[in-house]
């Protein structure tokens, strides 16, 4: 048996983990002197009212070794080898603390793959294992593919608002001013190596979801691989640009329309949609 394990920046809600018998490692947000964690004691709806009505910007931080030393210790001791798929190494030390609690444990069984993605990249990844275990590969063998897999997906994401990079200090006030006046929305992409980089900027929302179609037609998408849609708290956004692929001919399910948590939605505010695909 193999026991596949996330952690919450995946971005499945706790019903989904719960029907897929998916252990998830929570990260953690704070806001001031309180400390939140993803899918324990803050909800998706909870962490955006707070991030929209705190003027400090929220801190977020990786799992503790011990988060993660406790669900590879109930693998280990039922006898199982395990998987780990973790937020980018280059965006988080997540994957980090999981490989030091598989020294820990001396857990030769326990393979750690590093997404090089986040939200509904990693949650693909996660999908994909869910999927090769259950048509009976082992771990190593599912971590390989894995691997293999992960240079072909993409993510592109269009921000509404340029208001928590300058918060998060990565834009000056003056670039903040002027992109704000001019309706810029920054496009993001994450680089090979797990990075988000900014890819282009766009004047309006339809002109975003113009740029991510455009996008999506000239990489051409894997067909045998699921299509998503991610939003940051509010859905329209990202339901516009469903509508706009699916008049593309795209299939896109409700359910791959994804609600990007804390860890992510932190530093690109809410209102923000992009996509999710494995290129051919």
């Amino acid at each position: 048996m193999v026991r596949i394990i996330t952690d919450s920046a995946a971005d499945f809600e706790p019903e989904e983990l719960q029907n897929r018998g998916l252990p998830c490692v929570p990260l953690s947000v704070s806001f001031g002197s309180a400390t939140y964690q993803e899918n324990v004691d803050l909800s998706k709806q909870t962490f955006y009212s707070l991030l929209e009505r705190e003027a400090e910007m929220p801190r977020t931080s990786q799992p503790a070794p011990q988060a993660f030393l406790s669900v590879l210790q109930a693998a280990k001791d039922a006898g199982e080898e395990a998987v780990v798929i973790t937020l980018s190494s280059a965006l988080s030390g997540t994957c980090q603390c999981a490989r030091l609690a598989k020294e820990m444990l001396e857990y030769e069984g326990c393979y750690i793959v590093d997404s090089r993605t986040a939200t509904a990249g990693e949650r693909l990844l996660v999908e994909r294992a869910l999927t090769l275990h259950a048509a009976g590969m082992g771990a190593k063998e599912i971590a390989a593919e894995l691997e293999a897999l992960r240079p072909r997906i993409t993510l592109y994401a269009c921000m509404d608002t340029l208001k928590y990079l300058h918060k998060g200090g990565r834009l000056s006030g003056t670039s903040y001013v002027i992109g704000s006046f001019a309706n810029i929305k920054p496009i993001l992409h994450v680089s090979e190596d797990g990075r988000a980089m900014i890819s282009a900027k766009v004047m309006g929302v339809r002109k975003g979801i113009r740029y991510l179609c455009e996008r999506l037609a000239a990489q051409k998408p894997d067909p045998a691989f699921p299509l998503y849609i991610m939003y940051t708290h509010n859905r329209t956004n990202g339901e516009s640009l469903a509508s706009a692929l699916r008049e593309r001919g795209f299939s896109i399910p409700a359910h791959h329309i994804v609600n990007v948590g804390a860890a992510i939605g932190t530093h690109i505010g809410p209102n923000a949609f992009g996509l999710v695909y494995v290129s051919e």
